[in-house]
């Protein structure tokens, strides 16, 4: 009779777990893979809602005797933990919901280095959930742009979406692949971190502290920035009038556009994911717990 255990899997143990379900993945149906992105591309939309949401709580105060001007709301530190928190909402309903996300999918390399996954079944992957996770993230904006949630807050939380979109386009090529890198090692940490899991709240735990570091970090996140910058281009798009009511709170605004998202943010940033959870989370643990298996 085999023994029944209830505490977690040890990390050896994670590895053949991550092989195992490496290889479910690429042997998908296409149908079900990119459904199951459109789903996924969602669930990180709706964590970037809450994030947004929650970000939006400072505000510029004038003194009423006419002296300076003053900031209230929270220490930026506090703001990002906040911030971060509750964008693990996005990677919870992923993992317990079920959906396929392209930056932990990357972990799909411990089965395909142990030659149980081909290179076109890797790719195949990578290809249908990548473009699933940009439908899902681009109907998400459609549908949040027309419920005008921006002028919730007088306005802050579109304000706040337009500083996070131009912060993000105003980056350099090498400095958002950097931060890519790191960002997709804390994600695919993550994921690894539940292939220990025996419930939904062990699951659930294992997320919230790498999830949360990378975004109070400020790192760059591919699928998240589908919908964070898509989002406040379709407000500059579409509301030009109310762009232009909050420019003077958004210092940058001209970065934003369509052409800095792809060459200056989201090309770099996917790049930096692959790297960071190819290379510093999937080969690593397969040379330590598969390669002398294989």
């Amino acid at each position: 009779m085999s023994e029944v255990r209830i505490d977690a899997l040890l990390p050896a143990e994670m590895a053949t777990r991550a092989e195992y379900l490496g290889v479910r993945k690429a042997e998908m149906p296409a149908l079900t893979m990119f459904a199951l992105a459109v789903l996924a591309g969602a669930f990180i939309s709706l964590g970037a809602i809450f994030a947004t949401t929650v970000s939006a709580g400072s505000m510029t105060v004038a003194a009423a005797d006419g002296a300076a001007a003053f900031t209230t709301g929270l220490p930026y530190g506090v703001t990002r933990l906040l911030t971060g928190l509750v964008f693990c909402l996005g990677l919870i309903l992923v993992v317990v919901g079920g959906a396929e996300l392209f930056t932990g999918n990357n972990l799909i390399v411990m089965a395909w280095a142990s030659r149980k996954v081909s290179t076109y079944a890797l790719l195949r992957n990578w290809g249908i959930v990548y473009v699933g996770n940009f439908a899902g993230s681009i109907g998400t904006v459609i549908l949040m742009f027309l419920t005008r949630q921006y002028t919730f807050g007088a306005n802050a939380v579109g304000v706040a979406a337009l500083k996070i979109a131009v912060g993000k386009t105003s980056l350099d090529f090498w400095q958002a692949m950097a931060l890519g890198i790191l960002c997709n090692a804390l994600v695919c940490l993550a994921v690894w971190l539940t292939y220990s899991a025996r419930s939904t709240m062990d699951k659930i735990l294992a997320i919230i502290f790498p999830i949360t570091a990378f975004v109070a970090a400020g790192f760059e996140h591919s699928i998240a920035n589908m919908y964070f910058v898509p989002y406040a281009l379709f407000i500059q798009m579409f509301d030009p009038a109310f762009v232009a009511s909050v420019a003077d709170k958004v210092p940058g605004l001209q970065s934003l556009t369509w052409g800095n998202f792809f060459i200056y943010n989201l090309i770099p940033v996917t790049i930096g994911n692959v790297i960071g959870g190819t290379i510093l989370v999937a080969a690593v643990y397969w040379a330590v717990f598969l390669r002398n298996k294989n």
